[in-house]
């Protein structure tokens, strides 16, 4: 109803702070020229960090977030065990509502060597997940832009959002029809929906690896930089000066 008077521009990160190439707090470095051969020693190096199985045959899933139900962690809770076999690990960083907090440990004493649960605030260590993660979730129930999403991609890790805000605006469906998108998504805000993201992005990960890495350097070279958002910005305000001016 509004669209003539509101405009969405979304945020950017900083890609010198976000820069897997140069990132001193990564065991391994990379870019997409050689993300394939580097990305598995940070994601072993989580692993042994965290007292996971070594093993670069898992599907990493990260979690880097405030646990709140803002983020959507009812659903990840609903279908934490289910999201969990024997080929996929899962690592949570982040402080909050302590029943969040509480359920996150409870899995983790469940699954040792599978979930590891970080109830703190940890600069190092959201680097390295962000970096040795395979996949990061980000199912917030709203969400104006997201930054985890954005750095993400940077590191050639593949989001699995929810469509929402700038969630929505940011992460493309993967289309194995089309060969294009850079995360899997789901709209309506439903546990069962989230798992499906979370079983297709496996499935691609598992079967179609091609695929997957195709979409890993997608991402690592998509502009998710502030100059990106600041031309936008700078547009609109030539426009409407020119409307002021006619």
């Amino acid at each position: 109803y509004h669209r003539a008077k509101l405009r969405g521009i979304v945020n950017g990160i900083d890609v010198e702070q976000w820069d897997p190439g140069t990132d001193a707090l990564l065991p391994a470095n990379y870019g997409p020229e050689n993300i394939l051969e580097k990305k598995p020693e940070d994601k072993r190096a989580l692993q042994e960090r965290l007292g996971l199985e070594v093993n670069d045959g898992k599907f990493v899933i990260g979690l880097v977030s405030r646990l709140t139900d803002q983020k959507g962690l009812d659903l990840v809770n609903s279908v934490f065990e289910e999201m969990l076999d024997e080929n996929t690990q899962v690592v949570i960083l982040g402080t909050g509502d302590p029943r969040y907090e509480n359920a996150f440990r409870y899995y983790e004493g469940a699954h040792r060597g599978q979930v590891c649960a970080c109830i703190k605030y940890d600069e190092s260590l959201a680097h390295q997940i962000y970096a040795g993660s395979d996949a990061l979730l980000v199912p917030s129930l709203f969400e104006p832009c997201g930054l985890t999403q954005l750095i993400a991609m940077r590191y050639g890790t593949v989001p699995v959002v929810r469509e929402t805000g700038g969630l929505k605006d940011t992460v493309r469906p993967f289309s194995r029809e089309a060969g294009d998108g850079n995360g899997f998504t789901f709209c309506k805000y439903d546990a069962g929906r989230l798992l499906d993201a979370v079983n297709d992005a496996k499935t691609v990960y598992f079967t179609e690896r091609n695929s997957w890495d195709e979409m890993v350097r997608r991402n690592m070279d998509k502009d998710v930089s502030w100059e990106s958002s600041a031309a936008k910005y700078l547009a609109l305000y030539d426009e409407l000066i020119r409307e002021q001016e006619g």
